[in-house]
C-alpha cells in the first residue's frame, strides 16, 4: 500500500512491556485475572492508545465501522504447554473453563473487541516476526477499500518456557497504534502523530542462501520501498531485526552500514518496538524498520512522523499528543 494523500494517520501509540506489569492496576481488579498474559498486555496497551485522540472520537464511528488487528507468534505457546501438561496428568475434564478458550489463537483479541465495541472485523495474524507488521499492512488495505474507517492494530507476545525452541530470545509486551481516516481527524482539529506503510513479501530460504542471495534480497527491499512511495534521501535512521538465518544473512549484506542492526527476538514484538519509537521521537524525517524470519517472511515499514496538530508545525516545547509508554 503506498502512501497516499487518503492513507490512514496515526493518532494513538502506547508500547506496554512485561516487567512490572500488574494486570489489576492496569486493567482493573475484576474480569481480567483469567485472560493470558498476552490477552492482557495488548488490552493494556489498546487503552492507554485510545486515550491519545480520547475514546470519544472513536465512540463518533458506528461500530460496525471498528476493526481490530492483531499479530502474534508466542501469545498462545505457554497457554498450549499448560494445557497439555493438564490432559497428561489427568484429564480433558480437569481444564478450566475459564481458559480453555485460550486454545484458539483468535480469541486473544475477543475481549478488546467486546469492550471496545469492534464489530467491523478483528483479525489474528501469526507470520513469523512480520506479524505485527502485517497486521498493520492488512489492516490498513482493508479500511482502504471500504471494509472499516477506524482501525487498532498492534502486536502481542508472551514470554516462552524454557523448554520451548527460542526461549533464550523470548518476547513479552504488547505495541498498539489506533489509527483513523486523515479528514476525519481534521475535522475535529486532531492531533496526528504520523503515518506507517507497510510492504511484505516473500524471500525462498534457498535464494537467500543462494550466490546472489543478497542481491536478490537488496532487489526486493527497494521494489517494497517503491510500492510504499518512499525514496530515500539519505541520513535517514534505517534499522534492521534480523536473526542469523540465511534469510537473515542476506538482508544484512544487502543494507550493509546503511542500517542498524538489531538482534531478533523470538516472536513479532521487536520490529513493532521500533516502529513505535519511530513516531514517537521529536524528530520529523522518515525511518525505516526491515525485519525478516528464516522461513522467508519479510516485511518493510516506513514511518513518516508528523509535525503536530493534523501535520501543521508544533510550538516549539509543546509535547506530542497520543504516544503512552509503560
Amino acid at each position: 500500500m503506498s502512501q497516499t494523500s487518503d492513507a490512514l494517520v496515526v493518532t494513538g501509540l502506547a508500547v506496554v512491556e512485561a516487567d512490572g506489569f500488574d494486570h489489576r492496576t492496569a486493567l482493573g481488579r475484576r474480569g481480567y485475572k483469567y485472560l493470558p498474559p498476552a490477552a492482557q498486555y495488548f488490552l493494556a496497551a489498546s487503552r492507554q492508545a485510545l486515550a491519545g485522540p480520547g475514546e470519544h472520537t472513536q465512540q463518533a464511528v458506528d461500530p460496525r465501522r471498528r476493526a481490530a488487528t492483531v499479530g502474534t507468534n508466542s501469545a498462545a505457546v505457554a497457554v498450549h504447554a499448560a494445557m497439555d501438561r493438564t490432559v497428561v496428568d489427568g484429564g480433558s475434564d480437569d481444564l478450566s473453563p475459564a481458559s480453555a478458550p485460550y486454545f484458539s489463537i483468535n480469541t486473544y483479541i475477543s475481549k478488546l473487541a467486546v469492550e471496545q465495541s469492534v464489530k467491523g472485523f478483528n483479525i489474528t495474524f501469526t507470520s513469523p516476526r512480520i506479524a505485527g507488521l502485517e497486521a498493520l499492512e492488512t489492516g490498513q488495505r482493508s479500511v482502504a477499500v471500504g471494509r472499516a474507517d477506524w482501525l487498532l492494530a498492534g502486536a502481542t507476545e508472551a514470554a516462552l518456557p524454557g523448554s520451548a525452541p527460542g526461549a533464550a530470545g523470548s518476547e513479552a509486551g504488547a505495541v498498539a497504534f489506533v489509527l483513523e481516516r486523515p479528514d476525519t481527524v481534521a475535522a475535529r482539529g486532531g492531533t496526528v502523530l504520523g503515518r506507517v506503510a507497510v510492504r511484505s513479501f516473500f524471500l525462498p530460504p534457498r535464494t537467500a542462501a543462494a550466490a546472489q542471495g543478497a542481491r536478490r534480497a537488496e532487489e526486493r527491499i527497494q521494489d517494497a520501498l517503491e510500492a510504499l512511495g518512499h525514496h530515500p534521501a539519505g541520513g535517514e535512521r534505517v534499522t534492521a531485526v534480523l536473526d542469523d538465518s540465511p534469510v537473515g544473512r542476506a538482508l544484512a549484506e544487502a543494507l550493509g552500514d546503511r542500517a542498524g542492526h538489531v538482534p531478533a527476538g523470538a516472536g513479532c514484538l521487536t520490529p513493532m518496538r521500533h516502529v513505535a519509537g519511530g513516531l514517537a521521537g521529536t524528530g520529523t524525517a522518515p525511518s525505516v524498520v526491515i525485519t525478516a524470519a528464516a522461513e522467508g517472511n519479510v516485511a518493510v515499514c516506513v514511518t513518516t512522523p508528523a509535525a503536530g496538530p493534523t501535520g501543521a508545525e508544533q510550538p516549539a516545547g509543546a509535547e506530542r499528543g497520543g504516544v503512552q509508554h509503560r
